[in-house]
């Protein structure tokens, strides 16, 4: 079995920049669940895409090296772009179908733009041994599918040190950890944790957005707004909340391509 193989930068206007994901094209058969697995062990990125063509839809899935994810905005950036840039669709809207339902990706203005489900957080506790592993305490707390912790200002977001091994040592489960506050230049930042995962901290979370979107445009009292995820590599994100769902878009650069051969 050979499988086409894509590695891109999303949401980025240039290498190096933004979150990298492998992007993998399954023409024929799927393979099993335990050799996906060991695909996005192999590729040892945060997340690895597989899709497969089924008419004028794609069935996209993602795994990231320790287990299948419920959602990911920047593979599912980056699948597109593939589609569009590589396997030459002819549309401006590809359709996805996945676990978290039919997710569509739009050419706009020279962007990708995501329709993803809004996953509104509410307020939480989080267990003081956790909290302890942060340089600055938050002075709120919210989850949805992950945490999310809010900050004064960006500052304290660029200056906040996690300390993952007292994270990683906790029963923390799937999903992430959140740490945002509104901007100086954008209108809010953020910065993602992953407790136990090989990629502790991720340079652009997507998929985190479907939280923060509806928080801050409720605060602000904004519809449309700007977002950067403050890691070393860098996010620029354009976002829209439409209420039940929310529009994130950015830019995506393919780094490499090739061959995986299974036997």
């Amino acid at each position: 079995m050979k499988l086409p193989i894509y590695q891109v930068d999303a949401f980025s206007n240039h290498l190096f920049g933004g979150n990298p994901a492998a992007v993998v094209l399954i023409s024929d058969q799927w393979p099993t669940d335990d050799v996906l697995q060991k695909i996005a062990i192999e590729n040892n990125l945060a997340e690895t895409a597989f899709f497969q063509k089924r008419e004028n839809r794609y069935q996209l899935r993602w795994f990231t090296p320790e287990f299948e994810i419920d959602l990911c905005g920047h593979a599912t950036l980056a699948s597109a772009h593939i589609i569009f840039t590589e396997l030459h669709d002819k549309g401006d809207k590809i359709y996805f179908d996945t676990v978290s339902g039919e997710l569509v990706v739009t050419k706009k203005e020279g962007l990708l733009q995501l329709d993803f489900p809004s996953r509104m957080p509410e307020e939480a506790i989080m267990e003081k041994s956790m909290l302890k592993a942060f340089s600055i305490k938050p002075k709120e707390i919210y989850k949805s599918r992950d945490y999310m912790l809010v900050f004064e200002s960006e500052i304290e977001i660029r200056e906040l040190v996690v300390n993952s091994s007292m994270l990683s040592a906790s029963d923390f489960g799937k999903g992430g950890i959140i740490c945002t506050a509104q901007g100086d230049e954008a209108d809010f930042v953020s910065r993602f944790f992953l407790p136990g995962a090989s990629v502790f901290e991720d340079p652009v979370t997507g998929s985190a957005h479907c939280s923060m979107i509806p928080y801050w445009s409720e605060k602000m009292g904004k519809e449309k707004m700007v977002a950067y995820q403050l890691s070393e590599r860098m996010g620029y994100l354009e976002c829209t909340n439409r209420g039940d769902r929310v529009l994130i878009a950015g830019n995506a650069v393919t780094y490499l391509k090739g061959e995986i051969m299974i036997e």
